[in-house]
């Protein structure tokens, strides 16, 4: 019981610009708006049924995230993936999942990876006719877990802040390089096992070999 003359909070919904970004956030990194697409924001308001106001507040906080660019005159385009993009993410997300890893190999039981195997059993079962965003949505579940793993509350907020870029740069890399049906199960495959051996060293190096996959491919495209 609350003491006398606190009154309960009330229920806080999420600020109207809030609610546009996380929904233009969700359709750009489900491929629905794509790279250098111009976002218009008339046609969004009016789709959203809001106000123009939270549409220009969502593309500012969109910027910000780097999922959108503001051009001057010109309005809002969806950004387009360019190799700063892809070395940036790509050197945070390591740092992160380094730590991540060693810490969640000491602390993974039997329920998270019985957890981790059936998503690996998924990945296992998929063929070549897989789509580029259902080989991502597999993916992130796997990392998902060894974030939720590592007890460590700011890595797993930092990897939040990040894992809409990491999206749509598999979902790029799965586009370019159709192979997730050969490669997904067998490398997460490996993860996975030297997580099982419990040795942060063996963890951390685990991790640098997967991601350098993916980040070599990127590299080879023709990014701006």
């Amino acid at each position: 019981m609350l003491p006398q003359g606190i009154q309960r909070p009330m229920q806080v919904q999420p600020a109207l610009g809030t609610m546009v970004a996380n929904l233009l956030r969700e359709m750009i990194t489900n491929g629905q708006f794509e790279p250098g697409e111009h976002l218009k924001e008339a046609a969004i308001a009016e789709a959203m049924s809001v106000s123009r106001g939270p549409v220009r507040e969502a593309f500012t906080q969109l910027e910000a995230e780097g999922y959108v660019e503001l051009r001057r005159h010109r309005g809002a385009y969806v950004a387009a993936l360019t190799r700063v993009d892809v070395e940036e993410v790509h050197t945070l997300r390591g740092a992160i999942e380094r730590l991540a890893a060693e810490r969640a190999c000491t602390r993974m039981g039997a329920a998270e990876f019985a957890e981790m195997d059936e998503v690996l059993e998924r990945m296992k079962a998929v063929d070549t006719t897989i789509d580029p965003d259902s080989a991502v949505v597999l993916d992130l579940a796997f990392h998902d877990i060894v974030y939720a793993s590592c007890d460590h509350a700011r890595v797993q907020r930092v990897w939040e802040s990040i894992r809409g870029q990491v999206r749509l740069f598999l979902r790029a890399r799965n586009i370019n390089f159709p192979d997730f049906s050969e490669v997904g199960y067998p490398e997460h495959r490996e993860l996975r096992d030297a997580l099982a051996e419990a040795d942060p060293e063996l963890a951390r190096a685990a991790v640098d070999k997967h991601i350098l996959g993916a980040y070599e491919r990127l590299k080879r495209l023709d990014l701006p």
